[in-house]
C-alpha cells in the first residue's frame, strides 16, 4: 500500500490567502509586500554549541553555526536561525528536509545530537516594503529600528499575540521572515491583511 502521507500532494496552511496577500501588495503601491513562503524545509538541530558536532554540521551545511544570541547566517540556500544555547532552526528550499536532516545526521556521527523535521509546523510569511518595519511593530513589542534588529537578527517573540520566530533578511529591502504555526496562521494573515490597510 502507498504510503498517502508521502504521495498527497501538499497544500501549504496560506494557500486560500494568496490572493488576498497579493492584492494587498498591488493595493499599497509598494509601501507593504506581503506573500507566503510555502513549504519550506524546516529542521530543529539540537546538540551541543562548544562540542564537535557543532563544526562538523557547520561544515556540511556550507556555513558556521550562529553562537551569538538571535543571530541568523545563510549559505546559498540554507539559513539557520540561533533559537537557544544549544539548538538551532534550518531552513531550506522545499522538499529538501531529508537531504538537510541525512547531511546534518552524518555529519554530527556519533556524536549527541537531536534532529527534527519540522517542516510542517510552520509556515513563513514574507512582510516587506518600506512600511514592513510599522506594520510589525503595530503588533510586536520588540523594538524593530534597524540599530535594534537589523539585516541578520532574529527573535522568538509574539505579534499580534501569536507566537512567532521573526527574522530580518540579509538586506534591510528583503523584508522579514514571519515563521509562524500552521495553526495559527490564517488568524495572523488576517491581521496582517486588516493592519496593512491603516499602513499603505
Amino acid at each position: 500500500m502507498a504510503d498517502t502521507a508521502l504521495t498527497a500532494r501538499q497544500r501549504s496552511p496560506l494557500a486560500h490567502a494568496a490572493a488576498r496577500l497579493a492584492a494587498t501588495t498591488r493595493a499599497s503601491r509598494g509601501a507593504i509586500r506581503l506573500a507566503e513562503l510555502p513549504l519550506l524545509a524546516q529542521v530543529d538541530v539540537r546538540l551541543d554549541a562548544k562540542g564537535p558536532a557543532a563544526d562538523a554540521v557547520g561544515l556540511a551545511l556550507g556555513l558556521q553555526l550562529p553562537l551569538e544570541p538571535n543571530t541568523v547566517v545563510h549559505a546559498g540556500e540554507v539559513t539557520v536561525v540561533w533559537l537557544g544555547p544549544d539548538e538551532w532552526l534550518v531552513v531550506g528550499r522545499p522538499g529538501t528536509q531529508r537531504e538537510l536532516e541525512g547531511r546534518i545526521r552524518e555529519a554530527a556521527g556519533d556524536e549527541h545530537v537531536s534532529v527534527t523535521d519540522v517542516s510542517a509546523q510552520r509556515t513563513t510569511l514574507l512582510v516587506g516594503g518600506p512600511r514592513a518595519r510599522d506594520l510589525l511593530a503595530h503588533g510586536c513589542s520588540l523594538d524593530l529600528h534597524p540599530r535594534a534588529f537589523g539585516p541578520g537578527r532574529c527573535a522568538q517573540t509574539t505579534l499580534a499575540r501569536t507566537q512567532v520566530v521573526l527574522v530580518a533578511r540579509d538586506e534591510s529591502r528583503a523584508g522579514f521572515w514571519v515563521l509562524v504555526r500552521s495553526s495559527f496562521a490564517g488568524y495572523l494573515t488576517d491581521w496582517l491583511l486588516d493592519a496593512a490597510v491603516e499602513h499603505r
